[in-house]
């Protein structure tokens, strides 16, 4: 009944969508038009901060300075029970999920899936964000009458960091309650 229900669900909010449309007697494809059009705008305004990122993130992978990170951190972390191999997975989902992706594939192939480090690396994933791209582009995307972006970040990055923080942790007593 879920999988039934779940097929219908995009069909039914453009048909939703399609019927509020006509009854209001708004032009859908103008509308449709004005978005698709603000949208690349967005994209635009963006592209040079993910190209930014994706570079950054490739240059500290090749590097090798995120395994010397890990190294670095090795004994603090194996007090808590967090495997110093993790660490560059870590902080490289706070940037890009795709290269995170990555080092989550190098983890399985070197450890395996049903593994400490397997496990934990998959919920690491899951229970974060990755801040750094979303608020850039979250910031980016919004903008004053003047279409500048929004300038007073405040506690965004702070706080965010924290809810990650609070993940990793919450990521190594699930593990080790499994």
């Amino acid at each position: 009944m879920i999988a039934y229900l779940s097929n219908l669900m995009i069909p039914m909010v453009i048909f939703g969508i399609v019927i509020l449309a006509l009854s209001t007697k708004i032009d859908m494809f103008a509308a449709f038009t004005k978005g698709a059009k603000d949208g690349f705008k967005v994209v635009y305004e963006i592209l040079p901060t993910l190209i930014g990122l994706m570079l950054a993130v490739g240059i500290l992978r090749t590097s090798g300075i995120l395994d010397v990170v890990g190294d670095t951190l090795a004994k603090p972390l194996s007090v808590i029970g967090f495997p110093s191999q993790l660490v560059p997975l870590s902080l490289v989902k706070m940037f890009s999920s795709s290269a995170a992706t990555g080092l989550l594939l190098d983890i399985f192939k070197k450890f395996g899936t049903d593994t400490y480090e397997g496990l934990l690396a998959s919920i690491l994933m899951s229970c974060s964000e990755t801040i750094f791209y979303t608020i850039s582009v979250y910031l980016l995307a919004t903008g004053n009458n003047k279409e500048k972006p929004f300038q007073k970040t405040g506690w965004i990055l702070p706080g965010a960091l924290v809810c990650t923080l609070a993940g990793m942790i919450a990521s190594v007593i699930i593990v080790k309650i499994m």
